[in-house]
């Protein structure tokens, strides 16, 4: 992942455990749950809790884990990834929350039918957690397939949602 460089961070503990949050001048630009696969080395970027856009994030966050928000209202960079991955991110913006799709579908929709594992690397390297919601994919059989996070994050927010 190729990364803004002047990235600011905050630490939030959410309901599914500690986060960290980062954003670039364009947006919010990273969410991750410690421990999480793909996890970056953020140790050089200054925390700023108050920045506008982190406190929005965690305002946000805390509505959806308190059930009071379906949807974020959060301007995103999506920069850090290749144009491929970042077509698969914003479709996977499309993905209603309480519903679940597939790789095979997110790459119908961006017009790459046959790049399913592509589609499924490129899920696994979103660096929005959440807010992009990857945790939406699942198995073209409705298998709960791995999640960066951890498939019981991943069981946990398809079952706030409404979506098992």
């Amino acid at each position: 992942m190729k990364f803004h460089s002047t990235l600011v961070a905050t630490r939030h503990d959410g309901a599914l455990g500690p986060m960290l949050l980062a954003a670039s001048p364009q947006g919010l630009a990273g969410l991750w749950f410690h421990g999480q696969k793909h996890h970056p080395d953020a140790d050089r970027w200054p925390l700023d809790p108050a920045h506008p856009i982190l406190a929005e994030a965690v305002r946000q966050l805390d509505d959806y884990f308190a059930g009071r928000r379906t949807l974020f209202d959060l301007p995103l960079d999506l920069q850090g990834g290749t144009p491929f991955q970042q077509s698969v991110w914003r479709a996977l913006l499309g993905v209603p929350c309480g519903s679940r799709t597939s790789y095979g579908a997110i790459g119908r929709d961006i017009g790459q039918p046959t790049a399913v594992r592509a589609v499924g690397a490129a899920v696994g390297r979103n660096p929005i957690s959440i807010v992009v919601p990857c945790h939406r994919v699942l198995g073209s059989d409705g298998a709960l397939t791995g999640y960066a996070g951890g498939v019981e994050r991943k069981t946990a927010l398809l079952r706030l949602e409404g979506a098992l």
